[in-house]
């Protein structure tokens, strides 16, 4: 396999997308974060003193997904056409789901976006309910499908043994 991110010598660097062209891209990604029952009924109820956190975090990760290349230093500027972030309560668990799906027209996937999106916003989540119980935990982030470009398809759940 060969990494892109890195010249002959060894050296980092942007890949150069010039050559490339022009498709319609997706990219789903999703996390969880577990909470304690306190911090469940205080998003559910929406009494958190800080604001309705979900509604917060929502913003967060699109803002996210929008500032991804600012981030990630090898991450190209894309110009996004579509930026959503989902939540699913998980009563049984005490977890949150976030999913988050972006879209663009251009040269390089947004599969980096949609894993900022779902991070910006478990993390914003996380920001406004630490003064109620510090022991969350975020986990399982990672990219759940993929459309467009040279690669193809991608889907998690096919072969991966999980």
């Amino acid at each position: 396999m060969e990494f892109t991110h890195f010249d002959a010598q060894g050296n980092a660097r942007m890949v150069d997308v010039s050559g490339k062209d022009v498709t319609a891209r997706t990219a789903v990604a999703e996390g969880r974060i577990r909470v304690s029952r306190e911090v469940y009924e205080a998003i559910e109820q929406k009494t958190v003193k800080k604001g309705d956190v979900l509604t917060v975090a929502q913003v967060a990760g699109i803002l996210g997904c929008k500032r991804t290349a600012e981030l990630i230093p090898m991450c190209h500027l894309l110009n996004l056409t579509n930026a959503t972030l989902n939540f699913e309560l998980l009563p049984e668990t005490l977890e949150i789901r976030a999913v988050c799906t972006v879209k663009t027209e251009g040269k390089t996937g947004v599969e980096m976006e949609a894993l900022t999106g779902v991070a910006t916003a478990l993390l914003t989540v996380y920001d406004m309910c630490k003064a109620i119980d510090k022991r969350m935990v975020i986990r399982e982030i990672h990219l759940v499908e993929k459309h467009g470009g040279k690669s193809g398809d991608f889907s998690f759940a096919e072969g991966s043994g999980t």
